[in-house]
Order: C-alpha cells, then sequence, then structure tokens
C-alpha cells in the first residue's frame, strides 16, 4: 500500500474558469494597447470637440449640448472596445489555443460566460473613467465662455455612465460575433459595418423607412443613451439601450449554441 495519498483532482468551476480568462486576457499587451487608445480617443476627441465648440461659441445654436460635445469621442472609443471584443475569441481561433481551453473545459459555456463578464468589468471601468475625465475635460473647456454644466445638471450623470453602458455592451457583441464567426477580419468587419457603414446607408432608403430602421440600428439605438443621436425620430435614452442589449442577448445567445454544438 502506497504511503502517499492520491493528490485530489481539482474541479473545472466557473470560478476557476473565470480566474483563468482574466490572466489570459491581461498578458496580452494588445489588451493594454487597445484600452490606452480606447482612453485616448475618448477624451481627446471629447476635449477637441468642446475646445472647437468654446471657440466658435457665438455661433452655436439651441440646439448644442455640453454634455453630448464633451462625450464625442465615444462614438470612436467604440471601435477600439469592439476590436478588442472581437479578439477575445477570434484571438484563439486564430492561434489554435481554443482546442486547449476546451479541453480543460469540454462543457465548453463557462468558457463564453468567462470571457462575457471579464470583458464587461475591464470595459466598464475603463469606459466609466474615460467618461468622467471627457466629461470634467470637456466641461472646463466650455466653462470659459459660460457654456460648461455640473454633472449634477439634468440628464448629465445618465450621460456619462450612458457612454460606458454603451460601450460595454456595444464591445459584447464584438465577443460575440467572435464567438459566432470565429474569424479576427470577419468579425471586425462585422462589428464595422453594423455600426458604421448600415447606419448611414439605412437612411437612404425611399420615404420613411430608412429614418424608421436607423433608429432601431444598434449605434443610433445604444447612442440615445449619451446624447449620440438626437431628433424626431430618436428613442428614449433607456428604450436605446434596451434595444441594444436586445441585439447582443441575440447575438450572445447564438454564439453560445454555435460554440455547444459545433467543433472548434
Amino acid at each position: 500500500m502506497s504511503v502517499h495519498a492520491a493528490a485530489p483532482a481539482l474541479r473545472v468551476t466557473q470560478a476557476r474558469v473565470l480566474r483563468s480568462e482574466w490572466t489570459k486576457l491581461w498578458s496580452l499587451r494588445s489588451t493594454t494597447w487597445t484600452l490606452l487608445t480606447a482612453v485616448a480617443l475618448m477624451t481627446g476627441i471629447g476635449a477637441i470637440l468642446s475646445a472647437v465648440s468654446a471657440a466658435q461659441h457665438h455661433s452655436l445654436g439651441a440646439s448644442f449640448s455640453p454634455v453630448t460635445a464633451s462625450l464625442a469621442g465615444t462614438s470612436f472609443a467604440v471601435i477600439a472596445f469592439g476590436v478588442l471584443g472581437v479578439l477575445m475569441m477570434s484571438g484563439e481561433y486564430g492561434t489554435g489555443m481554443v482546442r486547449s481551453t476546451l479541453t480543460v473545459v469540454p462543457r465548453r459555456l463557462p468558457v463564453l460566460w468567462a470571457k462575457l463578464a471579464t470583458f464587461a468589468v475591464t470595459t466598464f471601468t475603463a469606459s466609466f473613467a474615460a467618461s468622467l475625465a471627457s466629461f470634467w475635460i470637456g466641461q472646463a473647456l466650455l466653462a470659459g465662455h459660460h457654456l460648461g454644466v455640473p454633472i449634477t445638471a439634468p440628464g448629465a450623470f445618465r450621460s456619462v455612465l450612458g457612454a460606458a453602458l454603451y460601450i460595454t455592451v456595444a464591445g459584447l457583441l464584438g465577443v460575440a460575433l467572435g464567438a459566432l464567426l470565429r474569424a479576427t477580419a470577419a468579425g471586425v468587419a462585422a462589428f464595422a459595418g453594423a455600426f458604421f457603414v448600415v447606419p448611414p446607408l439605412a437612411v437612404l432608403l425611399p420615404g420613411s423607412i430608412g429614418t424608421h430602421l436607423a433608429t432601431y440600428l444598434p449605434s443610433n439605438a445604444g447612442s440615445a443613451l449619451w446624447g449620440g443621436t438626437t431628433g424626431a425620430h430618436t428613442l428614449g435614452p433607456w428604450a436605446g439601450f434596451a434595444v441594444l442589449c436586445g441585439y447582443a442577448v441575440v447575438l450572445i445567445a447564438a454564439a453560445a449554441w454555435r460554440l455547444a454544438n459545433s467543433d472548434a
């Protein structure tokens, strides 16, 4: 009889898979650079637009929103976060690492849930910090001409929080596209098409069809939460965010189905 007791086998739990995915995410140099790029885009473009608005304060109309001006970089930062989301899944398929991951986690779906959770926490934290910085910098630039507003102004904090929520859910769409399409080029192209190509093309449709269709596209619906879309056919802030979340739920469900039912 052996004097050495057998080592207990480690069970695969969601917490352990989550820890593994967190380690993988932050072991990649691209994660840090992508986040820094996104933050720079968000704060930089917001500062530029705020400075230009301050310089042209005499020509600003009644529709000018100092909050929206300072958060204008959100529309550009979402590109970087969307690409990072796609890479979280497609990168493993491109290198073949996904086979090792799914061998260790044979039930598969815990991997997707862990990637989504890791991405959501990381993205929301970074984008909310960038959103706050963009707001404060923008209002400081506008204050010289008495155009700035405090964060306690009606809708100001909701817009700051909304920019972070919009970026986070949009990025989750990227994760789902990466899992669904399993190729970085295809995932990035699909994300860019949905957010930057289809919306301007939709409004070219005849009559009011294009206008109504554009209202419910992911980018326009989600942007209503932080003031990125305006007009008679714009959805309410939380209604638009609900539409964006609906897209995310559908794509994540499709990605989960494919991950569970097809070979890596």
